[in-house]
């Protein structure tokens, strides 16, 4: 016998994050119900109409990098049976988004866009003045969101060790207060191929800024020469740095003035053809002063904001289908 509209559960919609999402940090949101199993889980937000819920079959739902467009309402609520049995919608959950920098960083050491199985790796949230009460957090498939005390990596201080890195140890890192705010998120691959050349980026860091300089180097372990930096971008396709974006001194490419039509895909080529591993780059005007978005801020730069936000996920894609 099914329970009367009077004994419908109400679950509790809650977020892995305190307080306003650096954009590009992974979110999680959970639906917490008291019940037994057979649930599945429809999340809404204030600008899905009812009948676009997006279903899972867990209590979790994830944002794996997230952008302007996702802050808002959310509400979940959940269902199971033929027909569908609802439980009552949850509270809202307001989910703000910041581009403005922590004051805080997270340095990666070694410093390079790939890594490699056994190798070993320091994360270490640093600040100019104190980095107490900061930990390192990070967002894999497997896991979702975990901090390093949970047993993939020993803590010290605000600084996370891995002694022997695994393929599962591939996802995106960041430092979080206790309070909730943010650091930058980094990206870590950990393969078992170690290809010849490294494309290094310097400065190292997943954001760069109009008028930036950036260098581009082809580092090997023996010689790098031969090798050339090229990139995949919208506007140009596939192009060598000496085509003009960028000057060319051996095997490094520098661009001493960045734009936002720097944003794309880069990598570094043999005269036969071998490819180092891809590096995305993403350019953005200078972040704006202020904590956090209102909701009607964030509306309003929507339209500003995404193409440079999104257009990274594209490259990447459009860049291995021209690889294949």
């Amino acid at each position: 016998m099914r329970p009367s509209v009077k004994e419908k559960p109400k679950p509790e919609l809650t977020s892995s994050h305190k307080g306003a999402a650096l954009i590009g940090n992974p979110v999680v949101l959970y639906c917490k119900l008291n019940q037994s199993a057979g649930w599945r889980f429809y999340w809404s937000k204030h600008t899905q109409s009812p009948e676009n819920e997006t279903k899972t079959e867990t209590h979790s739902y994830t944002i794996s990098s997230v952008s302007v467009s996702d802050g808002g309402q959310y509400w979940c609520r959940a269902g199971r049976g033929t027909p569908v049995y609802y439980t009552h919608y949850s509270d809202a959950l307001w989910i703000n988004m910041t581009n403005v920098s922590s004051p805080v960083s997270l340095m990666v050491s070694p410093s390079r866009a790939q890594h490699f199985i056994t190798d070993s790796l320091s994360l270490s949230c640093e600040e100019q003045s104190d980095s107490t009460g900061w930990r390192v957090r990070r967002y894999t498939h497997s896991e979702e969101v975990s901090d390093c005390s949970s047993g993939w990596g020993s803590v010290t201080g605000s600084t996370c060790s891995i002694s022997s890195l695994s393929t599962s140890h591939t996802g995106v890192y960041w430092c979080e207060y206790e309070s909730g705010e943010s650091s930058n998120p980094v990206n870590i691959t950990v393969t078992s191929a170690i290809p010849p050349v490294s494309l290094v980026v310097n400065p190292n860091r997943t954001q760069h800024f109009i008028t930036d300089s950036v260098s581009l180097s082809c580092e090997g372990q023996s010689d790098s020469t031969g090798w050339r930096v090229r990139r995949y971008t919208h506007s140009e396709k596939v192009s060598n740095c000496s085509s003009g974006w960028g000057s060319v001194t051996g095997s490094t490419c520098n661009i001493s003035s960045l734009s936002t039509s720097h944003t794309g895909v880069y990598w570094c080529e043999s005269e036969s053809g071998e490819s180092s591993n891809p590096v995305n780059i993403t350019v953005t005007n200078a972040p704006v002063s202020g904590a956090s978005f209102s909701v009607f801020s964030l509306l309003s730069s929507l339209m500003a904001a995404s193409p440079y936000l999104l257009v990274t996920i594209i490259l990447v894609v459009k860049f291995y289908r021209i690889r294949a």
